[in-house]
């Protein structure tokens, strides 16, 4: 079984080996024994782990889940070189990663959340050589999407890396919208959660305007209750998280 490396064991790096685990062999790099040994009883199976400043990367395929400020860092502490490098590091480019790790190949992606149940959305780019083999990987914790530039990575790590959130902050809001009505938390929650599974099934084969429209009765309750979402302005804010969050992207690269 192959050995993938995670250098960082926080949440990201967490997500990302929950749904890699069983079928590559999991190897943890961290500063602290004790936080790698919290990281491998979450994962709830035995890894191999190793402080910073022990670490040789040569031949290694690695996951570096870290901070981005933190690269150059963890840099001084690492030896040898890896044969590929697969960053989820936001807005941290190509050329910086090869300036302070000097992997022979290196791939910048954006999983989400969703990777812990292998259903993450991730975004790749980076050197071509290694796009079947990035993907191969990656894969295993969802679908995949190979990008042609850093510029479309930074977007879609506004899209989809951030998207749980703004989703989380949409289901929360359904949920207290109709508890503020008269329903039960608990049936509003079951509710919600049975909406957001089968509007993840049918968005998949249809536009989302199509969608809105087929719901959408003349006078009906969708209608006035799109309306109230409009004037509340829902539309253009979701539009400025997307362009706030690629720009904040584009920042912690810089």
């Amino acid at each position: 079984m192959r050995t993938i490396t995670f250098i960082g064991n926080g949440n990201m790096g967490l997500s990302i080996a929950q749904g890699l685990k069983g079928k590559y062999h999991i190897e943890v790099v961290g500063r602290n024994m004790k936080n790698l040994e919290a990281f491998e009883k979450a994962l709830g199976i035995n890894i191999e782990k190793s402080l910073l400043t022990e670490f040789d990367m040569t031949h290694k395929t690695i996951l570096l889940c870290v901070k981005p400020h933190n690269l150059q860092e963890i840099s001084k502490q690492l030896q040898g070189k890896a044969d590929m490098l697969i960053s989820v590091l936001a807005g941290v480019t190509i050329k910086d990663l090869k300036k302070y790790l000097k992997p022979k190949l290196v791939v910048r992606s954006m999983p989400n959340l969703a990777a812990t149940v292998g259903k993450s959305m991730t975004t790749l780019t980076g050197d071509t050589e290694a796009q079947n083999d990035a993907i191969d990987i990656l894969n295993a914790i969802g679908d995949t999407l190979w990008l042609e530039s850093e510029k479309e990575i930074d977007i879609a790590t506004a899209l989809a890396g951030s998207g749980p959130a703004y989703l989380s902050l949409v289901a929360e809001a359904l949920v207290d919208g109709a508890v503020k009505q008269g329903l039960k938390r608990e049936d509003a929650m079951i509710t919600m959660r049975g909406l957001f599974t089968g509007f993840g099934t049918i968005i998949q084969n249809n536009h989302p305007s199509l969608l809105k429209d087929k719901v959408m009765s003349p006078g009906g309750t969708t209608a006035v209750g799109y309306s109230a979402l409009e004037t509340g302005n829902v539309r253009a804010s979701f539009i400025d998280a997307i362009e706030q969050a690629y720009k904040r992207a584009k920042e912690l690269g810089e």
